[in-house]
C-alpha cells in the first residue's frame, strides 16, 4: 500500500446533520482527486475505543497527518495522542471566527507528550467554516510547507498480528463508501470522558483526588492518565473545573473552554447554580459531582472529600452559598 507525503483523515460527525455530512462529502470528493495526499474517513474520533479497527487504522499511518474533525484542535490532538496516534502539533492558520481575539494563550507549562515520532499532526476544526475550499486551501498550504520525503510504509500485517485482517483496515481508504454507509465499518456508540492536555497538565493529581468514580489512574511514567474512561458520568465535566491549569477537556461539552477552546474554564451557570447560588467553578464542580454520586445511590460528600489543594485554607466554620447548595440538594431527596 503506497503512501504519499501526507495523509488526510476526515472524522465523521456523530450526528446526521445534513450540512455537516455535505461538508464531509465535498471535502472527500475533492481530496480524492488530489494527487498529493491520501484520504481516509473514520468514525468520530471521540467515540472510537482502543480495539476499534478505525483506531488501528490511524495507528498504522506513518508520515505527516492532517485530521479534520468536529472538535477544537487542542481536543483532537490530545485525543489522538491518548490513542497512540502521536506527533508534534502542526501549526494551522485556520481561525475560529467565534474565538475571542483577546484570549491570552498560556505558554506551555505542562509535562508534555512522550515518545513523539518525527512527524507533524495537524488538527483542523470542521466547525470553523462551512466552505470546503477553506479547508482545501489550508491542506494545500500544509503540503507546500512540508519537506517532501519518501515515507516507507509499514506493512499492516507486520504489526497487526493477524487481527483484524488487512482488508478490515484498507476499507478506510475507500472513503466514499464509508461516508455513504456502504462500508462494513464497525459501529460506534457515543461516549463521554475527559481528555488530558499534557502541554498544560503539571501532574498535580488534583483531578484523581477529586473524581470519585475511578476514571483516573497513573501510567508507568507516574503521569496522570484517563484509565477507565467509561466510568465517567455522561455530561459531567466537574474535574475540568477543579484543574488549576485548565488541562482537562471534554470535547463534546457545550461550553467552548471545557470543550477545548483556548480560554480558561469558567463557572457554567447551569440550573443548579441558578437554584442555589453557586457561582464559582469549584462550587459548580462540587455540585455536579454530588448529583452524580446521588444518582449512583451514594452519599453526597460536598467539599469534604478530594478538594483542590488551593481550597485547603477555606474556613469550614463559615457558612456560605456552598452550604446552602448542599442543603438544597438534601431537600431535593434525590
Amino acid at each position: 500500500m503506497a503512501a504519499k507525503s501526507l495523509t488526510v483523515v476526515v472524522s465523521q460527525s456523530p450526528s446526521k446533520n445534513p450540512a455537516k455530512r455535505h461538508l464531509e462529502e465535498e471535502l472527500v470528493a475533492a481530496l480524492m482527486l488530489d494527487e498529493t495526499v491520501d484520504v481516509a474517513v473514520v468514525p468520530h474520533l471521540y467515540n472510537l475505543d482502543a480495539g476499534h479497527s478505525g483506531t488501528m487504522f490511524l495507528q498504522s499511518m506513518r508520515g505527516h497527518l492532517v485530521v479534520l474533525s468536529w472538535m477544537y484542535p487542542r481536543a483532537a490532538h490530545w485525543l489522538l495522542d491518548r490513542a497512540g496516534i502521536k506527533g508534534h502539533q502542526g501549526e494551522t492558520l485556520l481561525e475560529d471566527p467565534d474565538e475571542d481575539e483577546d484570549v491570552e494563550i498560556p505558554e506551555p507549562q505542562g509535562i508534555g507528550g512522550v515518545e513523539l515520532p518525527d512527524r507533524n499532526v495537524y488538527c483542523l476544526d470542521l466547525g470553523v467554516d462551512s466552505d470546503p475550499q477553506v479547508f482545501l486551501e489550508e491542506i494545500s498550504r500544509i503540503v507546500g510547507e512540508l519537506t517532501v520525503e519518501t515515507v516507507e510504509t509499514v506493512e499492516l500485517m507486520d504489526w497487526i498480528s493477524g487481527s483484524p485482517e488487512q482488508g478490515q483496515l484498507e476499507r478506510y481508504l475507500d472513503p466514499l463508501s464509508v461516508l455513504t454507509g456502504e462500508s462494513d465499518v464497525e459501529p460506534v456508540k457515543r461516549r463521554w470522558y475527559p481528555v488530558i492536555d499534557y502541554e498544560r497538565c503539571t501532574n498535580c493529581m488534583e483531578c484523581i483526588d477529586f473524581c470519585l468514580f475511578g476514571v483516573y489512574g497513573v501510567d508507568n511514567f507516574e503521569r496522570i492518565l484517563v484509565e477507565q474512561q467509561d466510568n465517567c458520568k455522561k455530561g459531567c465535566p466537574a474535574c475540568s473545573r477543579v484543574c488549576p491549569e485548565n488541562a482537562i477537556v471534554f470535547p463534546q461539552h457545550k461550553e467552548p473552554a471545557v470543550a477545548g477552546a483556548l480560554g480558561d474554564v469558567g463557572a457554567l451557570k447551569i440550573d443548579l447554580s441558578r437554584l442555589f447560588g453557586s457561582t464559582s467553578g469549584i462550587d459548580t464542580a462540587v455540585a455536579e459531582r454530588d448529583v452524580e454520586l446521588l444518582r449512583d445511590g451514594r452519599d453526597a460528600v460536598g467539599a469534604d472529600v478530594g478538594m483542590p489543594k488551593r481550597q485547603a485554607d477555606r474556613d469550614s466554620t463559615k457558612r456560605d452559598d456552598l452550604d446552602d447548595l448542599f442543603d438544597g440538594l438534601d431537600a431535593m431527596n434525590l
